[in-house]
């Protein structure tokens, strides 16, 4: 049997390009160690990563945890975070190797229960609704569709193309995985902000707050998304360059070449306007799947971990909505104070760390010496989500340059060839 509190902790950070994948090891003074899976998903590795990746890396959790998973925490089903968990017909699939650690428990977020009904607003209560995929299942399917639109078409500009592709490969549904997660665990369980949580039992010492994702009765706003927020989100407050501040020198003109057209030589003007007109459509689909896209990430799960006086605070891709209800609250707030180590929010974009929670941390410092100063990790990869240009990139600069400054950064960038992983070591005693 375990004791009672755990003396040291183990986080394996995998490098799975873009994606998130946190193996936590336990180590007790007596019994053996317990192991959490935190995600396991990717949508891109770098340049020259070997194609047997993802397998490399669950062939490695077998080999850490010694065949045992004690649970695996599933914090929404983007495709960055539950691909590795997609099982093969024969067997030999990622999500297979998985499987076979035969974890006791799974926790996934209120909105995966299948019992969930078509308008429901929060978990199910105790022996209603009958069973079904929780409405993301459809959601997913409206993805699917607004990408085989965008397919159809040659008319839509690069920009357009380049978001649709991203934005389609982390919305389409990964029916294998979310499967799989329903039943590999001996026991199922679907949290919400306020909820008690099974982990406690599963990690004795450890106590678990889930901060979020809120239930729709709690807060509506987890149904939205707001785009701006200058009070919270890390982008450039310059945002004045427009059509006409853009034609001066070394500035866009206003007819880029690619507007051209095929078929008939339209004046430069009219193919202007044509262009754009066919690109509404566009536009209008895109805005579709960001919609969805943005919903899925307000149902992450987010987990702090306390072992006595020291918390590790794991938020998945939770973005402002759902990390607005958990900051409302003063006690959530003093607890998010004292995080030691944080896991970078949606591999480092502009609206998942808000600053209120990042100005809340006191334990980030500029002195690289102080002993107790905060710890972040980021599963990132640069140049695939976002851009400089509209300051939306991932990971976001104005952000990085405040983790490498004010905490103790481990991003899987740093990882050289041939290696996958970085293990941290947290002490508690």
């Amino acid at each position: 049997m375990a004791g009672t509190a755990p003396k040291s902790l183990k986080i394996r950070t995998y490098h799975v390009g873009f994606g998130d994948c946190f193996l936590l090891s336990f180590e007790y003074a007596r019994g053996p160690e317990r192991h959490v899976l935190i995600d396991y998903g990717s949508t891109g590795l770098p340049a020259k990563t070997p194609k047997t990746r993802m397998m490399d890396i669950a062939v490695d959790i077998r080999k850490r945890t010694g065949g045992k998973l004690h649970a695996v925490v599933a914090t929404h089903r983007h495709k960055d975070h539950i691909s590795g968990f997609e099982t093969k017909k024969n067997g030999n699939g990622t999500g297979d190797v998985i499987r076979s650690l035969k974890p006791d428990l799974v926790v996934q977020p209120w909105t995966e229960d299948p019992k969930l009904g078509p308008k429901a607003t929060g978990p199910v209560a105790a022996g209603g609704g009958a069973k079904r995929l929780a409405d993301l299942s459809s959601m997913q399917s409206v993805a699917a569709f607004t990408m085989l639109q965008s397919r159809s078409t040659r008319y839509f500009n690069k920009e357009l193309r380049e978001q649709f592709n991203f934005l389609g490969e982390s919305n389409i549904s990964n029916p294998g995985a979310v499967k799989n997660l329903m039943s590999m665990g001996k026991k199922s369980e679907y949290v919400h902000a306020g909820k008690k949580t099974a982990l406690e039992k599963v990690l004795p010492g450890v106590k678990v707050d889930v901060l979020g994702p809120p239930t729709v009765k709690q807060t509506a706003t987890i149904k939205k998304q707001r785009d701006r927020d200058p009070n919270e989100f890390w982008q450039l407050q310059a945002r004045a360059m427009n059509a006409a501040g853009m034609t001066e020198a070394g500035g866009k003109v206003l007819f880029p070449k690619h507007v051209r057209t095929r078929g008939p030589r339209f004046p430069v003007d009219t193919r202007w306007l044509i262009y754009r007109a066919r690109n509404i459509r566009g536009d209008n689909l895109l805005q579709i799947v960001r919609m969805l896209d943005k919903a899925m990430n307000n149902t992450s799960v987010i987990l702090l971990l306390r072992v006595g006086k020291f918390s590790l605070l794991f938020p998945g891709d939770a973005q402002i909505e759902n990390w607005q209800y958990a900051l409302d609250n003063n006690a959530n707030r003093k607890l998010l104070a004292g995080v030691d180590v944080y896991k970078v929010g949606h591999h480092g974009s502009t609206n998942a760390t808000p600053k209120t929670l990042w100005q809340g941390f006191k334990k980030k410092s500029k002195d690289a010496g102080n002993k107790s100063r905060l710890r972040t990790l980021m599963s990132t990869m640069e140049h695939k989500h976002g851009s400089e240009e509209s300051h939306t990139e991932v990971p976001r600069t104005t952000l990085v340059s405040a983790l490498k400054t004010q905490s103790e950064l481990f991003s899987t960038q740093q990882l050289t060839a041939g290696k996958f992983f970085h293990e941290t070591l947290v002490k508690f005693s």
